[in-house]
């Protein structure tokens, strides 16, 4: 009986298959494969990064460029009346961008010399009017002459005046929003 054990023993030891060796040509694609799906990620992690990247970069470079926006119809102003312009500004954030409107106050001296007022009271940031030969606030009663000069009301200093520039007869302004409620003019 231990003959028949050691017959079924042998014969069950020697009918295990061997493990085949992989072809080359398999391990080829299985490494072609690899590659391009590492390829593909990579492109992918690429093109994902760089609207991330492009919020970084110019974050640096932002606070030093002056941003001037032209502002229409300044040739057609007549002298000397303080008239109410409006201009589109392009806002450009990381890689974020939008169009944000703006109106100014615009007094037209000469072809090449202007005064441009914020449109907002220095009191609260309300918008004023030019009602009756006066720059007038309807919200807290802060009048201002032509000038810009405190006539009445809680207003703490004049109207706040906007950087600018005239190249070829047309006016560019740069808008800048300063703190209201306080004597000084403090961009914000």
């Amino acid at each position: 009986m231990t003959s028949g054990y050691n017959k079924t023993r042998e014969s069950m030891t020697n009918h295990h298959p061997t493990p085949r060796s992989e072809e080359p040509q398999d391990i080829q694609k299985r490494n072609f494969l690899k590659g391009l799906t590492g390829a593909i990620l990579g492109f992918m992690t690429f093109f994902l990064a760089i609207p991330f990247i492009s919020y970084l970069v110019p974050a640096a470079k932002e606070g030093t460029e002056e941003k001037f926006s032209k502002v229409p119809n300044f040739p057609s102003l007549p002298v000397g009346k303080p008239t109410k312009l409006t201009f589109e500004y392009v806002d450009k954030q990381g890689f974020i961008t939008s169009n944000v409107v703006y109106d100014v106050w615009v007094i037209k001296h000469a072809p090449d010399k202007a005064t441009v007022y914020s449109p907002l009271c220095p009191h609260l940031n309300c918008r004023y009017n030019f009602v009756n030969g006066e720059f007038a606030c309807p919200c807290h009663g802060s009048v201002f002459n032509e000038e810009g000069k405190v006539l009445g009301g809680p207003a703490p200093r004049p109207l706040d005046t906007l950087p600018y520039k005239i190249q070829g007869g047309e006016l560019y302004v740069q808008w800048e929003l300063f703190k209201a409620g306080v004597p000084e003019k403090v961009v914000v």
